[in-house]
């Protein structure tokens, strides 16, 4: 679980690998909350059309350009902002690797201006992590009180009016899952060690994700559910939408990774992406040709994991340009999840599809040699 904090935190070195959302777009978040005149929910940072527009992207009046967070169904946006405006948690659903945790942040960040009141959902995630622990020095000196409480991120978004996000909350057993039923629903979290409560200040809501490919995932109740609002956010509707999120995603992380490569050519990212696209789908793009399926969800997030693991191959042990054989281990990782079955699969893929495209010879020699 991410340490609690009861202020944003102040902004970080450039040694941070990753910044939070509200560091990394501080400037766009500033131009927006200047330009914005639109009405603002209590404890708000911008308002809902600015919250959209900080995700979608867009040029504001007086020029300045907001990049794109999201690169999908604006409406599935204006449905999540206008669901936390309301009293109704907000639940993103859906496939791994379709930016739900990406949304997540970034929702919270426009809204709250702190996206840091995070609880990592884990089969080992217990009960005081969702609602509070104690400082046991404090409590043997003193006996349950207000200082000896340790609240969760939960109880510190409840009482400043900000966004609190659970991640994988399918990973949570189903027990602790149902902790969230009485805040969600009364908007308050009783303390009966001190007779006392937390109850939330308006702009609290709850931001969670989860998905339904993994393994061991725990069943959501159904009472837990009706808390929720579910928006199911889809894997890109097109190849052009998936090459634009992963070279976008690609080039942000080179530099922030700093990897001596040059950017990826085009034809390079779009190969990735309708590689993972024929294998998800189960057939070949023009649609004339079925293939098998593997058991791994192959992911837009795996794609760009692909991509940038031959990037870093390329610039460390290449000559810094991307080539089949930088991209060939990556592929194979990211498809071959399963030893027995998704090889077979892959063969199969490589001798009916890859091999038969011209220009990609060179691919198809570099993923047989890895086999």
């Amino acid at each position: 679980m991410t340490a609690s904090s009861t202020t944003t935190p102040a902004a970080p070195t450039t040694t941070i690998l990753r910044q939070h959302a509200e560091h990394q777009f501080a400037e766009e978040l500033a131009a927006l909350q200047q330009a914005d005149q639109r009405q603002r929910p209590t404890n708000w940072k911008l308002s809902p059309w600015a919250v959209v527009t900080y995700l979608m992207g867009g040029r504001l009046d007086n020029g300045f350009e907001i990049v794109p967070k999201y690169i999908g169904s604006q409406r599935l946006m204006e449905i999540a902002v206008s669901t936390l405006a309301t009293d109704r948690a907000l639940l993103l659903y859906g496939v791994p690797g379709t930016a739900k945790s990406w949304v997540s942040e970034h929702l919270a960040a426009a809204v709250s201006g702190d996206s840091t009141l995070l609880i990592q959902g884990t089969a080992g995630t217990s009960e005081e992590q969702l609602r509070y622990g104690w400082n046991y020095a404090q409590l043997l000196a003193h006996g349950p009180s207000e200082k000896a409480l340790v609240p969760s991120p939960l109880v510190n978004a409840m009482r400043l009016g900000k966004i609190a996000r659970v991640e994988e909350l399918t990973r949570i057993p189903a027990d602790v899952q149902d902790t969230l039923i009485t805040v969600l629903s009364e908007k308050t979290l009783p303390i009966p060690e001190l007779g006392s409560e937390v109850q939330a200040t308006r702009g609290f809501s709850v931001i969670a994700t989860a998905n339904n490919r993994d393994k061991g995932v725990n069943e959501l109740s159904s009472a837990l559910k009706r808390r929720f609002n579910t928006v199911v956010l889809p894997v890109p509707a097109t190849e052009d939408e998936e090459v634009s999120i992963v070279s976008r995603r690609v080039s942000d992380l080179g530099r922030a990774l700093q990897l001596p490569a040059e950017p990826p050519a085009l034809k390079e990212i779009r190969r990735v992406v309708q590689i993972f696209r024929e294998l998800r789908n189960g057939q070949t793009e023009d649609g004339k040709t079925r293939i098998k399926s593997p058991s791994s969800t192959l992911s837009t997030a795996e794609a760009i994991s692909v991509i940038n693991s031959g990037m870093a191959l390329a610039g460390h042990f290449g000559d810094g340009v991307l080539h089949a054989h930088d991209i060939a281990s990556g592929l194979m990782g990211a498809i071959i999840k399963d030893p027995v079955q998704d090889q077979v699969v892959w063969k199969e893929y490589l001798e009916t599809v890859v091999k038969e495209r011209a220009d990609w010879k060179e691919l198809y020699r570099a993923c047989r040699e890895q086999l």
